[in-house]
């Protein structure tokens, strides 16, 4: 049995975490902190795990390390880096739900989150998280960073046909929309209900954090720098991303060629659903579920490539992917835990 810590753990992910672990056979949380909530029982803070035995506890990383075989956090950004040292992942393997450890070059983290890197030691050895195209990484690594939402969605989306030469590498164009819950839980004037309800709403136009993370993870994929134009929008829903990808297809590729590049990246693996010909993905449909659904046409009268993907920004884009993660670095079945079918109505 995997023992397991939270840190952070009565945030959106951090909650969500612990009902996955809840349910996966392999896996037991035996430490939960927060700073917020230290000392009260985890079921006072949401009253879904009344029945769960759990307190919170205050946060003390090098006692968890002690006695956890994996730690997560889920923590703003700028901490983590702080907290993750060469002799703490000595003792136990971590995964950060945060943005931390993503990035490989430390100035670019800098730039676009405006704080120092506290650790840029071990960058060189993080391995960024995105089960369908690092597991084999993931399976020998101490320090996995988890990948963000609006990043997974968009990469599963775009990396096989960047890898398989099939689309232009300039020109790409994402239109991502996501739930209010993508913003975390604590207070913001932007995602209060008269600001969200019956509205969708651009914001960090041109600045969105992902933007890097997901022009580095398909810079490797295309084999050459990709530079692409990301604008995220608020979607008056709890969950979900929808991410619809523009690009231009090379001279002579077909939608086949497209299909049998997603089918041979794609084929065996657990969580990506690959949808029929006129069918584009729906976030109702993988709510709840660790699932990506991914589907395309080729607009022949602009020579477009329309590829749009949706997943659930809490399972897939943070808590259900850590625990994916989880799973290879213990050898364990990538979908242990995780194969629950997507709730509807949600």
């Amino acid at each position: 049995m995997i023992q397991v810590g939270i840190v952070g753990a009565t945030g959106y992910v951090g909650s969500e975490l612990l009902r996955l672990l809840y349910g996966h056979p392999q896996a037991k949380v035996v430490a939960a902190s927060s700073q917020s909530y230290a000392g009260q029982p985890y079921g006072a803070v949401f009253e879904s795990f009344r029945h769960v035995p759990l307190l919170c506890q205050p946060e003390n990383l090098e006692e968890m390390a002690e006695s956890c075989d994996v730690v997560f956090l889920a923590l703003p950004h700028g901490l983590a880096s702080g907290k993750v040292t060469r002799a703490i992942l000595q003792k136990t393997k971590v995964i950060d739900m945060g943005a931390d450890f993503r990035l490989k070059d430390a100035a670019v983290y800098e730039e676009w989150y405006g704080v120092t890197h506290q650790s840029k030691e071990l960058l060189p050895e993080a391995v960024y998280g995105l089960c369908e195209i690092n597991g084999a990484a993931a399976q020998t690594a101490r320090l996995v960073a988890n990948p963000g939402c609006y990043t997974t969605c968009s990469i599963l989306t775009l990396y096989p046909l960047l890898q398989d030469g099939l689309i232009e590498a300039e020109g790409i164009v994402i239109d991502a929309k996501s739930g209010v819950s993508g913003a975390g839980r604590g207070v913001n004037l932007g995602v209060h209900y008269c600001e969200t309800n019956e509205n969708i709403k651009p914001y960090k136009v041109v600045s969105h954090r992902h933007t890097p993370e997901i022009e580095e993870q398909l810079s490797y994929g295309a084999g050459t720098p990709v530079r692409l134009v990301f604008t995220p929008h608020l979607a008056p829903m709890n969950r979900g991303i929808l991410a619809t990808c523009y690009a231009k297809p090379k001279p002579g590729v077909t939608k086949d060629d497209i299909r049998q590049s997603y089918r041979k990246h794609y084929g065996d693996k657990p969580f990506i659903r690959l949808l029929l010909d006129g069918q584009y993905p729906e976030t109702k449909w993988v709510a709840g579920s660790n699932f990506c659904d991914i589907g395309f046409t080729l607009d022949e009268r602009t020579n477009t490539l329309i590829a749009v993907g949706a997943l659930d920004n809490l399972v897939k884009g943070a808590a259900g992917q850590g625990v994916q993660n989880m799973n290879l670095m213990f050898g364990l079945p990538e979908d242990e835990g995780l194969a629950a079918i997507p709730l509807f109505p949600a």
